[in-house]
């Protein structure tokens, strides 16, 4: 019988949050037995879709998948380099699952173009924060929300992960920008749809779902008949057929998945990671973006645990990353092979990166520093070329060496997984003037596409 991951212990979010962690932990089977011995099989309808997951803080690219072993000691750091499913690509010692499925992967060496801010802002518009247009730029889903709109009614296109975060730059799920609240993303951790009210209901009732349900299809019929849908403005008839709607919730109740199942991912803890400014280390949050790309949203953005690794007193960068690194790797190798049993690897593009590097040397106290001259990169699934490295640094990590790849390079190629050109594609702001997805001087990366 397949060994079981490591059960993992966990808290639960506030009563408002539909992600409730369970502590139920049940041996058995592996994921492709558990898939295959599942009631109901896959999806209905298929579409395109990406999964964003933003390690907030700066993640060590030189300890996770550009280590240095004949760099300095000072630069090279505590861990070790080990071999991969492919051959010739190294990544740290305590990433063994994503060694293993390294096949899946294309891995980014050499990512640049950061502005250096503390924020998930530039991983989800794929701007900087100067000279921002009227009403600010919009994030990657809110575009996607606007140019494709739903898949399936009562589904959002574009949902938002991240839970409130003492650093709100970090808990940043995307901004509706020039294009307006109705492209926002749907975001049931941060604020549990608590603003949201319909005569007199709120959405604290739904727990009482049973009790409600009656009352929802009765509010339905009143707005088909008297109309009054018709004269509403998007946001107002998106907010409305959720919540008149089991969808989304039914895909974010993760008590309805196989318990064996959330073992695999890691379940994890719903407690801020690190200092306490942070977003947890939940890898309920894989599992639910799985959810909810199946059930039809397209663009899902989650925050990640806290990568911000400095030094004393809050743990060295090595000792966090004993700690951050396992987490991630069951997780992220769970939710592909999730994907790819469940027929969605080439429909799902998952991404994983934060806002800048590290710096190559550990400064006095044990930790690394902003780095914003390069980064590194993850991309999976969305029938990509995988199983490649793309670009490299020079002997110390701290410069791209060849193939720099630019922020902008990479949306290009998920909005090309999604079938939008964006090179040509337009959204127009509030005053009707057009922009690109965009600039000019980027478009998708040949080696994938």
């Amino acid at each position: 019988m397949p060994k079981m991951f490591p059960k993992q212990k966990c808290s639960g979010p506030s009563r408002r949050s539909f992600l409730r962690v369970g502590g139920l932990a049940l041996g058995g089977l592996s994921l492709p037995n558990l898939l295959r011995a599942e009631s109901q099989a896959g999806v209905t309808r298929s579409h395109k879709s990406v999964i964003m997951i933003f390690l907030s803080g700066g993640p060590p690219h030189q300890d996770m998948v550009d280590l240095k072993p004949d760099a300095p000691v000072e630069v090279r750091g505590e861990f070790n380099p080990i071999r991969t499913k492919v051959p010739g690509i190294d990544i740290c010692e305590h990433l063994p699952k994503l060694a293993a499925q390294m096949d899946r992967y294309a891995v980014i060496r050499s990512l640049v173009g950061s502005e250096g801010h503390h924020a998930s802002f530039q991983c989800v518009t794929g701007r900087t924060q100067q000279a921002q247009p009227g009403g600010g730029w919009p994030s990657f889903g809110s575009i996607v929300s606007k140019i494709q709109g739903p898949v399936v009614e009562a589904m959002p296109p574009f949902v938002g992960l991240a839970p409130k975060m003492k650093t709100g730059t970090w808990a940043n799920n995307g901004p509706a920008g020039f294009l307006g609240p109705a492209y926002a993303p749907i975001k049931p951790n941060a604020d549990g749809l608590e603003g949201m009210v319909l005569k007199g209901m709120t959405v604290d009732e739904l727990e009482s779902r049973k009790n409600l349900m009656r009352r929802f299809d009765t509010l339905r019929r009143e707005a088909d008949v008297t109309g009054s849908l018709a004269g509403a403005d998007e946001y107002t008839r998106q907010a409305l057929g959720i919540l008149t709607s089991n969808k989304l919730a039914d895909a974010l109740d993760l008590e309805k998945e196989d318990p064996r199942i959330r073992d695999l991912y890691g379940r994890g803890s719903a407690e801020p990671a690190g200092y306490g400014d942070a977003g947890p280390l939940l890898n309920d949050y894989f599992l639910a973006a799985r959810r909810l790309v199946e059930a039809g949203v397209r663009v899902v953005t989650l925050a990640y645990g806290r990568w911000d690794w400095h030094g004393k007193p809050h743990g060295t960068n090595f000792e966090n990353a004993r700690h951050h690194l396992p987490m991630l790797d069951q997780g992220l190798t769970t939710l592909v092979e999730d994907l790819r049993q469940r027929g969605l690897d080439k429909d799902v593009t998952v991404l994983v990166w934060g806002e800048f590097g590290r710096t190559p040397r550990i400064n006095k106290e044990g930790g690394r520093d902003h780095w914003p001259a390069v980064a590194c990169g993850l991309l999976a699934g969305g029938g990509l070329k995988t199983g490649q490295v793309i670009g490299s640094t020079d002997r110390l990590a701290e410069k791209a060496k060849d193939r720099p790849v630019h922020f902008q390079e990479v949306f290009a190629t998920l909005y090309h997984n999604l079938g939008i050109d964006a090179g040509r594609t337009t959204v127009k702001d509030h005053i009707g003037r057009p922009h690109y997805l965009v600039d000019a001087d980027y478009s998708p990366m040949r080696e994938l596409i």
